[in-house]
Parts: C-alpha cells; structure tokens; sequence
C-alpha cells in the first residue's frame, strides 16, 4: 500500500511594509472620497480648485452612498 504523506503550509503574516502602504491607500481615498472640498488639487490649480471641486463632484454619488453629507 502507498504511504500517503501531508504538505503542511505554513502562514505567514504580511510584511509590515505592504499594511502601512494599504493603510495610507485607505486614508487617502477616504480623504479623497469623504472630505475633500477641493483641497487635494488647490497646490495646482490655486482657489479655482475650491470652486471646481473636481474630486467633490467625481465622487458625489459614492459620497452619498457611504453616508457622507456633503450639501
């Protein structure tokens, strides 16, 4: 009779670099998403970037969604 024999896999946790990084993803696009009022792009486009609000109005519906107010 075969003998038959186990492949034990050992987890590993992921390196603390890769979390950080997923981390400031996660608070960027939060950022980006619920709280910006033009701040992000007013280094390159100056106050015309409060008025435009470009990344407000890319994610209004999104901001809706999860329950941010906005207006």
């Amino acid at each position: 009779m075969p003998e038959i024999q186990q492949v034990g896999r050992h987890r590993q946790s992921p390196p603390i670099g890769v979390i950080v990084s997923l981390a400031a993803v996660f608070i960027a696009g939060l950022f980006a998403v619920g709280f910006d009022q033009g701040q992000i792009l007013s280094t390159v486009y100056g106050e015309q970037a409060f008025i435009d609000q470009i990344f407000h109005e890319l994610a209004h519906d999104m901001r809706h969604a999860a329950g941010f107010p906005c207006h």
